[in-house]
């Protein structure tokens, strides 16, 4: 039976994708004077896993890429050439022609034909560098096709099942890779060990998979130019399992074309060198099915890939339980305890469910903050390099975990504020030297958790921001400064549309075209930046986001007849004024005395012109609010509750308020609409006697 590998295609593609990402992060991170053994391994390991699924697939652009990149790891894994900053180099080329000829096949992608040759010819020049004359023959020998040593002695004869009989032959192998192949060919047929002697073993299989199956199979666990494979006599009835043949107990459970499949996608960590790091049998049988090891092997951990759409539908349907749920809390509530006792308890046994499955379902979408960080490390090695810089780079908090949709939309964000510290922050290596800093600057990438949020930082030891240069700046484009500012005002002013200190325009900044759209793009996220900033010592720029955007801890206001939500984490307190500390400032509205400060007082029922009963601040209640920076106390008949809501998008589903972020649905069945804190604060300052957006 004949399989076709085209619908495994896109598991390739995405294994390969980790794979050259793991590569590139283990590269930038090598000792070149002292590289890690394990490191290497590593490296040639992801190669060696690429190339044979390259091989699989018939990639052979890829194939032969993959192969010489392989053989000169392998040489200096091995110890047979030192590891030098050229060869760093040149892996890291490889890599992104890897990237480049991946989308070729993938997407359809324009494919540059002249850097495939070139960094072939490249490896095989460092190949050839430190090498005897028989060594630099071998090497410059054409290369041979991954597949070639596999040879046909006679030709294939079935018997009366369909079934063939192969004779495969493993010149060099450990136990361990005999019993990892054994495993998987006993799920494709019936085989028989036979023991060659000097460490080579031989085996009979009796199948009806075809020899292009049965080599797919095999270069899975073993490196294809280990094997020979060729045809004998088949018999007439599958042959019995001797005293020492090795036969899966599974076989029953995976139907031959499926185990050759899932086969031919063993999972990246889960691959091998042949000879130096062979792989146990059971995590080569770590393939996403119940697979029974002869000594008997632990939990397995396996994944599997979902559509994010499908993700999104049940985070929707949760979300709907949730609501209803509420609801039906609600409506109990009326009950009397005693009658209704089983019921109560049973409600309440389906709320802490309730909540447990929309927590579990919400963790599907969390992304590790790796899956950003990890892109990082070769940029700035680019660029200091470019610029003349040495930048040591450091993440923290890589596993810190946050909403794949969040994360993706921080990438940007990110990528302009580590190009910019690069760029503007660190100082030239004689700078630092003649200021009594070490040449080599930090750069600072981490993330962690505080509260309902994630902090992201982006730090650098360079030389801090120039208030005068900003300020100066700022009175050239017009901006309203003054000497006495705080910091973190004149900080902020680099936030402003267009404005850049850079003295000159260059390929990597200077266009003053890209902190506005950082700020703004991470204020559309319902998220906050921060600046600090020492001359001479450097700049701290902290992004703080929530978790996620479909689930919202907030706090439950009525004003008349409406209900509000307030997302919490802008909450400070709430409180009941007195009146002697509520004072009416002419033209510009009215404060409140909050513990010796001042505050803008905000009446809800004014900004959307609701009619309510509570006109004075003292008969009402007072949120305080903070954002940005700024606070302000906003004035609501009376407080409902804290409680977690659904967030749905008011946009889609109607048109955007403004002062309005969102809206979700209560227990009753109502909508209630989320404040747009950030814009309720800036109205605070313009607040007069007509509503501020009707």
């Amino acid at each position: 039976m004949t399989i076709d590998m085209s619908q495994f295609y896109q598991v390739f593609f995405d294994e390969a994708d980790e794979l050259l990402a793991e590569m590139e992060k283990l590269l930038l991170a090598l000792d070149v004077s002292d590289p890690d053994s394990e490191d290497l391994n590593a490296i040639f390991r992801a190669a060696h896993s690429i190339k044979g699924g390259a091989a699989t697939f018939a990639f052979n652009d890829i194939t032969e890429v993959t192969h010489m990149l392989e053989s000169l790891l392998d040489r200096i894994r091995k110890g047979e050439m030192a590891l030098t900053p050229e060869h760093v180099d040149a892996f890291l080329v490889a890599k992104d022609v890897l990237t480049m000829l991946m989308d070729g096949h993938h997407h359809g992608a324009s494919v540059d034909q002249a850097a495939v040759d070139s960094v072939c010819q490249r490896l095989k020049a460092l190949s050839q560098g430190q090498v005897d004359a028989s060594a630099a023959m071998a090497t410059s020998a054409p290369e041979a096709p991954v597949l070639e040593p596999v040879q046909t002695e006679a030709v294939p004869t079935q018997n009366a099942a369909g079934e063939f009989c192969y004779r495969i032959e493993l010149p060099e192998a450990s136990q361990k890779d005999v019993d990892a192949l054994a495993t998987e060919l006993g799920l494709l047929g019936t085989i028989v060990q036979e023991k060659l002697g000097d460490g080579r073993s031989a085996f009979m299989l009796t199948t009806t998979e075809s020899q292009d199956n049965i080599i797919a199979i095999c270069s899975f666990v073993l490196d294809p130019d280990d094997l020979k494979i060729t045809y004998a006599a088949a018999p007439q009835a599958a042959a019995p399992a001797e005293a020492d043949s090795t036969t899966d107990e599974t076989s029953a459970d995976v139907a031959a074309p499926e185990a050759a499949a899932l086969n031919s996608q063993v999972p990246p960590a889960k691959q091998e060198a042949p000879a130096s790091a062979p792989a146990p049998a059971a995590e080569a049988k770590n393939l996403g099915r119940r697979a029974t090891d002869k000594e008997g092997s632990g939990q397995e951990s396996s994944s599997i890939r979902v559509g994010v759409e499908k993700v999104d539908q049940l985070i929707n349907l949760v979300g709907e339980l949730v609501i209803t749920q509420a609801m039906i809390e609600q409506r109990i509530n009326a009950l009397d305890p005693i009658v209704h006792e089983r019921l109560l308890n049973s409600a309440s046994q389906l709320a802490r469910n309730t909540r447990d499955l929309q927590e579990a379902v919400m963790s599907i979408r969390m992304m590790p903050m790796d899956y950003v960080f990890s892109r990082f490390p070769r940029m700035v090695r680019d660029l200091a390099a470019k610029l003349g810089k040495k930048v040591e780079f450091i993440t923290r908090g890589a596993a810190t975990e946050l909403d794949k949709g969040l994360i993706e939309r921080i990438v940007d964000p990110l990528t302009h504020l580590v190009r910019n510290s690069v760029d503007h922050g660190f100082e030239m290596p004689e700078n630092r030297r003649s200021s009594g800093k070490n040449e080599t600057g930090k750069l600072t990438l981490s993330a962690a958790h505080q509260g309902g949020n994630i902090v992201i930082e982006v730090s650098d030891d360079g030389g801090g921001l120039n208030r005068d240069r900003i300020l100066d700046k700022a009175r050239q484009q017009g901006l309203p400064v003054s000497d006495t500012m705080p910091d973190s005002e004149v900080w902020q002013l680099i936030f402003a549309p267009g404005f850049s200190t850079a003295e000159v325009v260059t390929d990597v900044s200077g266009r003053g075209v890209g902190m506005d759209v950082v700020k703004r793009n991470i204020k559309a996220m319902g998220g906050t930046v921060d600046i600090r900033s020492v001359p001479g010592s450097g700049t701290t720029i902290a992004i703080s986001l929530p978790l996620t955007l479909a689930i919202l801890d907030g706090m439950s206001v009525k004003v008349g007849d409406e209900i509000y939500i307030l997302p919490l984490g802008y909450v400070i307190e709430s409180l009941q004024p007195v009146a002697a500390d509520v004072k009416e400032i002419a033209g510009q509205g009215k404060v409140v005395k909050v513990r010796e400060e001042y505050l803008p007082l905000i009446p809800l029922y004014q900004i959307f012109a609701i009619e309510t009963q509570f006109t004075e601040p003292s008969q009402g209640i007072l949120v305080i609010l903070e954002s940005e920076g700024k606070k302000a106390a906003l004035l609501v008949d009376s407080l409902v509750g804290q409680q977690q809501v659904v967030v749905k998008n008011l946009e889609s589903n109607f048109r955007k308020v403004a002062g309005i972020s969102g809206a979700t649905i209560l227990g009753d069945g109502g909508v209630s609409l989320i404040l747009d804190v950030a814009a309720l604060l800036r109205s605070g300052r313009q607040l007069n006697a007509n509503p501020v957006f009707f």
